[in-house]
């Protein structure tokens, strides 16, 4: 199996959790950052991330403004109530950053990911793969006579739930885009 994919029974948590010693719940939040588009910015976000030993569970980036050169970053991470708030201080400080927006906390979002599969199999294996993809609404993107890419949109519960159904009909590699968020409404 491709060291991409993660072990049934895996542990999605950090190398950097440690235990909580107030007791406060872990929550996961989903920030959306307005950042100019320049060389480096995404680095300083990230040191800020790791040198404190935050946890990332989903990161994208692209320009989403050409003529005014900004970028929009969407980090999902999780930490205790007192850490999101810091983190999102952190940020807010940052000089190339224009924006901090916990669409967690703001109001209903609409949350997407995008995930590529390459299921190998034969027989009874590809008729429940191409089963299953239907019923989740995943493409077949490419196609040999020993395997299928499938390429599945949805949130991340419904990705979870189809790499699951997957593994056991010959799952060999995964590619995922990570969260792409907006707000709803206005």
């Amino acid at each position: 199996m491709n060291a991409l994919v993660l072990k049934k029974g895996a542990s999605r948590k950090s190398a950097y959790d440690l235990k909580n010693p107030l007791g406060d719940e872990v929550e996961t939040h989903t920030l959306t950052v307005i950042v100019d588009n320049e060389a480096g910015v995404l680095a300083r976000v990230i040191g800020l991330f790791s040198g404190r030993g935050y946890n990332i569970d989903s990161l994208t980036v692209a320009e989403t403004d050409h003529h005014g050169h900004l970028s929009r970053i969407t980090i999902v991470t999780t930490g205790t109530p007192a850490v999101i708030v810091q983190i999102k201080a952190q940020l807010d400080r940052m000089i190339p950053i224009h924006s901090v927006n916990d669409l967690t906390v703001e109001g209903p979002s609409v949350e997407r990911e995008l995930a590529m599969l390459k299921v190998t199999g034969e027989g009874e294996k590809r008729v429940e793969a191409m089963r299953l993809a239907d019923i989740f609404r995943a493409n077949v993107v490419d196609t040999t006579l020993s395997s299928f890419v499938f390429e599945i949109t949805g949130t991340s519960e419904k990705i979870d739930a189809f790499v699951e159904l997957m593994r056991p009909l010959g799952l060999t590699e995964l590619a995922r885009t990570g969260v792409a968020a907006l707000a709803r409404g206005r």
